[in-house]
């Protein structure tokens, strides 16, 4: 392999960005839903860059968009690179895309300086990572690293129409989604490239850190059932009001999790029915998000929420049902990686910093078949899933430079 000696053009990152969050649904900030009309439009747009780039491109029976750079060993393993191309409802311009097109760019400059590296790279956009259509995360990466189940084509979107009659409408073969799915063996290791999603960079003043794992969620759906009456004649001694339930409860985790840092827990959903203002809540439905690298500690911590949820609840005279919906372990990056990525920031004269990632990734399901790494970016006030989602072209311009740095360090000293 030659010295490449080209640079990143932040600035290329930065316009290409901008032309994929034009193509959006009708939103304040974008909105690119897997599977639909502007999904595909996008995807077209990043096959055309792939193709201008170099690479070779293909789609697989899950709708990911792979493209290929062959290296001077085209039987060696692959390094993947990856990310998604689908946003949540408004969300941002950079999260998920950025890591498409940060690895575009590096496969340009390669591209453009005539460098082939020993090992070949895939760039991956990965589909619908965010689960925003079919109500589950990872469906692309998990056809990748063979942990997708034939049950998932059955998955509904609100419409009724199953995961497998979009696929099809595509023009894809669903039911043998088995080919999209990788083997360990043919693949050298995953680089994912992410906006951070939070404040820690911004506030040690640092344009990109290194994530050291990904926390595990626990995801549950909750029923606080009390009694439903006349908000006018009923005493508040003798209520069996299910919101004052579910609000005391709230309370009650934020306090667990507080006294159990790093934890992070959320209630982000409740329905309180019957929803009449003239009625006192007879029901209340919500969710709870729970995420740590501790397993025991999460584990510890639930189980306190739910024994004060049925404290709560017997003294309020009051019924509490909880049922699992999600359960992630926790993901840890590859220690060889991290070096890599560690030496990659040192040598541009950055001071590196180790992150824990409170979000889910597709590194998650890639963690199955290969190592892992990430690359966190700076992005403003820590602000992501929203249209003031914002990361400066100077910090994606180093971002991307980090992780041409590490794919060189990764493919030269072979990790296997």
């Amino acid at each position: 392999m030659s010295k490449c000696t080209g640079q990143i053009n932040g600035r290329r990152i930065s316009e290409r960005i901008e032309e994929l969050a034009s193509i959006s649904e009708p939103s304040d900030g974008v909105t690119r839903i897997s599977f639909t009309k502007e999904f595909q439009a996008g995807q077209e747009l990043v096959k055309k860059w792939m193709i201008e780039s170099g690479m070779t491109v293909r789609i697989d029976n899950l709708n990911n968009m792979i493209g290929r750079y062959e290296g001077l060993n085209p039987i060696a393993p692959v390094l993947i690179i990856g990310s998604h191309l689908d946003t949540v409802i408004d969300g941002g311009r950079y999260d998920g895309v950025l890591g498409v097109i940060s690895a575009i760019e590096i496969v340009t400059v390669l591209y453009e300086n005539a460098t082939r590296l020993e090992h070949p790279i895939e760039v991956i956009a990965f589909s619908d990572e965010e689960g925003v259509r079919f109500h589950t995360t990872f469906l692309g990466s998990k056809a990748v690293a063979g942990t997708f189940s034939e049950a998932m084509l059955e998955l509904k979107d609100d419409a009724g129409i199953s995961l497998a009659g979009v696929l099809q409408e595509l023009g894809l073969q669903p039911h043998h989604y088995q080919t999209a799915a990788k083997r360990p063996k043919d693949v050298l290791g995953y680089l994912e490239l992410h906006i951070e999603q939070g404040p820690t960079l911004e506030a040690e003043g640092l344009p990109c850190g290194i994530v050291s794992g990904i926390a595990g969620a626990s995801r549950y759906s909750f029923k606080i059932t009390g009694f439903a009456g006349h908000a006018g004649t009923v005493p508040v001694p003798l209520r069996q009001d299910a919101l004052l339930g579910a609000s005391e409860l709230i309370l009650e985790i934020e306090r667990l999790t507080k006294q159990n840092a790093p934890i992070v827990a959320t209630v982000g959903k409740l329905k309180v029915m019957p929803g009449a203002c003239n009625v006192i809540p007879g029901e209340v439905v919500g969710t709870l998000d729970i995420r740590d690298t501790d397993t025991h500690r999460k584990n510890d911590v639930i189980s306190s929420i739910f024994n004060a949820a049925d404290e709560i609840c017997e003294r309020r005279n009051l019924t509490f049902h909880a049922e699992l919906m999600l359960e992630s372990a926790p993901t840890p990056c590859d220690d060889s990686i991290k070096a890599a990525i560690e030496s990659a920031i040192l040598a541009n004269g950055i001071k590196p910093i180790s992150l824990v990632s409170g979000a889910g990734h597709d590194a998650m399901e890639m963690a199955n078949i290969t190592k892992i790494g990430i690359i966190f970016v700076r992005c403003k006030k820590g602000i992501s899933h929203n249209p003031e989602e914002f990361t400066s072209d100077k910090d994606m311009e180093i971002g991307a430079k980090v992780l041409l740095d590490t794919v060189i360090q990764l493919t030269v000293h072979d990790m296997n």
